[in-house]
This record gives C-alpha cells, sequence and structure tokens, in this order.
C-alpha cells in the first residue's frame, strides 16, 4: 500500500456535511420562489433550528470545522424558512 495515501477522517465529515446541506437546499429555494409556507411544520422547523444550533456550538467546542462550517449554513438556511413561515402565513 505504499504511495496510497489514507483519505484523512475530516473529508467524511466535510462530504457528510456538503450533502445534507445541499439537500436542504431545494426546500428553501422552492419556499422563497412561492412564498408558500403551509405545508412547514413550525414545530418541527423550530425543533430543528434549535438541534442545529446545538451542533454548530458542539462542532464550536470539538474545533470541527466539517461541523461549524455544515451546521453554520443550515441554521442560516434554516432561520431563512423559520423567516418565511412567520412572515407569510
Amino acid at each position: 500500500m505504499s504511495g496510497i495515501r489514507p483519505v484523512r477522517d475530516e473529508w467524511y465529515g466535510y462530504l457528510g456535511g456538503t450533502m445534507t446541506t445541499l439537500a436542504f437546499l431545494p426546500q428553501v429555494v422552492k419556499t422563497l420562489r412561492t412564498r408558500e409556507t403551509r405545508s412547514i411544520s413550525l414545530g418541527m422547523y423550530l425543533l430543528f433550528t434549535a438541534g442545529v444550533f446545538l451542533w454548530l456550538v458542539y462542532g464550536i467546542r470539538l474545533h470541527a470545522l466539517p461541523m461549524i462550517l455544515a451546521n453554520g449554513i443550515t441554521l442560516l438556511l434554516s432561520f431563512v424558512l423559520l423567516v418565511a413561515k412567520w412572515r407569510w402565513k
């Protein structure tokens, strides 16, 4: 196995964080385009946003850049949906 470098564990975090964050993006885009928020559960998104915030804090405490980036971006997107839900009732 000489010459082959192992993948650093952090890259799993970067890839997983990128995929889960990008998976969230179509819902945000659709909501902003249509301004239709009736199908969005306020309770679910409040709980989700709180959970993402806690994951972000955890990532900061661990100095885990993949967790910080993914959860920071997802938190921002989640806030966008919460504001849209509140504004376009």
